[in-house]
């Protein structure tokens, strides 16, 4: 660890790419030849997100994971070192920078595909984290190698973990059962358990604290013996593109600065809504003014029990 063990509020460990963002009115069908109405190109991926998310709200954040020696690639580190992210455990290489096309209709409602070619998860020994210092450390899954060198270094009594489960994969399915907090997507619990009430019960016997996101509906969780719902701020949806990302971000924020329960659920509820309110992930990531004018005018329906 460095002399300092808390440099940084947050690290977060994982996926960065590229999005071209096209908002289509309707999504084409078969030999459909269709015009976008606008194109975005902006950085992209779940931890990569989290990373700006965490530094736009005011906090010391740091983004570590893979980028290509390409256009992409340097264009996505750019931008996170103009987001006031540390990029020193930023990895670069010859396969290329993993690529996203986003599909984003009218209602919001997008379509992703994703390319990575022969890019791989990296190994265990790609990173040296001998000198790092977070107060939290969020992972979304997609480097299983690199996050469990981590989690074998830190002090967990210094630093709280969190991971964002947006799926079921072998990412995942390492870490799920090795976190401080489980905070995961209605897909994910799903596809844990046929039904987000079902897995959020037997997910709370390996985790901690567990929260499953449902989009518009809000979120449930549990902790320990208690468990409630939150619901979700009610704003026009433009793209859903990044809401999850936003979510973990301000999760793993709140946690680092050491807010309480409700809070954090505020929190990080208020930032996932937020982003839905602009076309892609990185535009609709909130600054704090905007994070805190959001909770001030949210009157959010809870219950716990």
């Amino acid at each position: 660890m460095s002399k300092n063990p808390c440099e940084f509020d947050v690290l977060c460990l994982g996926h960065a790419s590229y999005d071209l963002v096209f908002s289509v009115p309707h999504h084409p069908a078969s030999d459909e030849k269709l015009f976008a109405d606008s194109l975005l190109g902006c950085g992209g991926g779940p931890a990569a997100n989290a990373a700006v998310l965490v530094a736009k709200l005011g906090f010391k954040s740091a983004f570590a994971g893979y980028l290509g020696r390409d256009l992409y690639g340097d264009c996505h580190l750019q931008e996170l070192q103009a987001a006031s992210v540390n990029t020193q455990w930023v990895v670069r290489g010859e396969s290329p920078t993993p690529l996203s096309a986003v599909l984003v209709k009218p209602d919001g409602q997008r379509a992703l595909l994703n390319y990575k070619g022969d890019t791989i998860a990296l190994t265990a020994e790609s990173v040296d984290f001998s000198t790092v210092g977070s107060r939290c450390v969020l992972f979304d899954g997609h480097e299983p190698a690199l996050s469990l060198k981590l989690l074998g270094q830190i002090d967990r009594k210094v630093t709280a973990t969190v991971l964002d489960a947006g799926s079921l994969h072998e990412g995942t399915r390492a870490l799920m059962d090795k976190v401080d907090y489980l905070v995961c997507s209605e897909k994910f619990a799903t596809q844990y358990a046929g039904e987000e009430q079902t897995a959020l019960q037997q997910l709370a016997n390996i985790a901690p604290v567990v929260v499953v996101t449902l989009g518009e509906r809000g979120l449930i969780w549990q902790r320990g013996q208690e468990n409630g719902r939150l619901s979700a701020p009610t704003l026009h949806a433009v793209d859903s593109t990044g809401a999850g990302d936003a979510f973990h971000g301000a999760f793993a924020a709140a946690v680092a600065a050491g807010m309480d329960w409700p809070a954090i659920l505020r929190f990080a509820s208020a930032a996932g809504a937020f982003c839905c309110t602009r076309l892609g992930a990185r535009p609709g990531l909130p600054d704090l003014g905007q994070l805190e004018t959001l909770l001030a005018q949210w009157q959010p329906e809870g219950c716990s029990k």
